[in-house]
């Protein structure tokens, strides 16, 4: 017989806990984020008509982004992809097998260094190429913060009336981001908060295989230098039908995913699953009526569709996994105050993550759970 301190012992991050009501599993394989047919996934009013009137692939988020990327290196001779590992595929399997179709001139390794990833990537796109660089993770982007901050986001404005020619247009930096349960103090941030502070830059975070593959080559045919943040725990355990047809989805537009006349509640990326489910027991527990709205930008950010919903329900919930100090949510709540405060019913919530670091043990904790978000909804409801 195991001594008790072995039968009783539990690695917290792994599993829910015993008899939990919310905070459970997200089941991928049944939520309605997701397309789980290729009616559903076809039936998307912001594809192109070629892309509706295709074929769907059944394709988790990396394989998206690998779909995407070949499409714009098949399609422009201009779009170079390169990174630390990867030729090889890189970590997260999103360049597999590119370097074998397109060649080593076109996607190719380099050295450890990200300030020289995104200083190159700057200056090929300064040059009318459209680099697409990878950040291995992005808690390893802040080395290339100044190359990013005082370089990529200013060439345009700097040139002037020349512009549109000596511009970082086409420049796009991927990076994997986000928590993934046991990831740490290095493997774990969203820096997407300090990007968005930065005039000139776009910022995207998608949060589904077929919004990556859409919002990734819109940002590679953007003429703004692009933030493409992919949540890394979404990679795998996002799967959906996606169109087999290349297409774009907007740029700073919001998707307003639930409608819902009594609460608004507004997030990106991994959170947003956290959001469905809270949603779900909350409409079923309080009798209410949720709206749900992905950002999908979060700089620039859609402020028209954010603020006619929140003028239509009245309370507001931001929910987003980085840290809640001066995070993208606290530039969310301002602009409702801001522009809807007649018409508030209660005072806009932030559900985020906690101001600390994430501890390797304790992450779970650290990230907005079904349960919190749940709370800010009874919190806005009964004020």
């Amino acid at each position: 017989m195991l001594p008790r301190a072995l039968t009783t012992t539990r690695r917290a991050y792994a599993s829910h806990p015993p008899k939990a009501r919310l905070n459970i599993s997200t089941d991928y394989s049944s939520t309605p984020l997701l397309h789980h047919s290729a009616k559903s996934a076809l039936a998307n009013k912001e594809l192109s008509a070629e892309a509706r009137n295709g074929t769907t692939q059944r394709i988790n988020l990396f394989q998206a982004i690998n779909s995407a990327l070949a499409h714009a290196l098949r399609s422009d001779q201009r779009v170079l992809l390169f990174g630390e590992d990867v030729a090889f595929g890189g970590v997260f399997r999103c360049s597999m097998n590119l370097a074998n179709e397109f060649g080593d001139d076109r996607v190719f390794n380099t050295p450890l260094s990200e300030q020289g990833i995104v200083g190159f990537a700057i200056g090929a796109a300064m040059e009318g190429m459209r680099p697409v660089a990878e950040i291995q993770f992005a808690d390893y982007v802040y080395p290339a913060f100044d190359q990013i901050v005082n370089e990529a986001a200013k060439c345009r404005y700097r040139a002037g009336s020349n512009g549109d020619a000596q511009s970082s247009g086409g420049l796009v930096i991927r990076m994997p981001s986000g928590g993934v349960g046991h990831g740490a103090l290095y493997h774990s941030q969203s820096p997407e908060s300090l990007f968005t502070h930065i005039p000139g830059m776009r910022v995207v975070i998608p949060r589904s295989p077929t919004q990556a593959k859409g919002l990734l080559l819109a940002a590679i045919a953007s003429n703004d230098p692009v933030i493409f943040m992919e949540p890394k725990i979404l990679y795998r355990a996002a799967v959906e039908h996606v169109p087999a047809e290349a297409y774009t989805l907007p740029l700073s537009t919001a998707e307003i995913l639930k409608e819902g006349k009594d609460v608004t509640i507004i997030s990106y990326g991994t959170p947003l699953y956290t959001c469905q489910s809270a949603l779900e027991a909350a409409e079923r527990d309080l009798k209410c009526s949720v709206e749900l709205i992905d950002l999908r930008t979060v700089y620039p950010w859609d402020r028209q569709t954010v603020m006619s919903s929140v003028r239509k329900t009245g309370r507001c919930i931001v929910v987003h996994e980085s840290m809640v100090n001066a995070g993208v949510g606290a530039e969310v709540a301002a602009t409702i105050q801001e522009g809807c405060f007649l018409r508030l019913e209660a005072p806009v919530q932030r559900v985020a993550g906690w101001s600390t670091h994430p501890g390797l043990a304790y992450e779970k904790f650290n990230i907005p759970d079904v349960a919190r978000v749940y709370d800010a909804v009874k919190t806005v409801l009964e004020y």
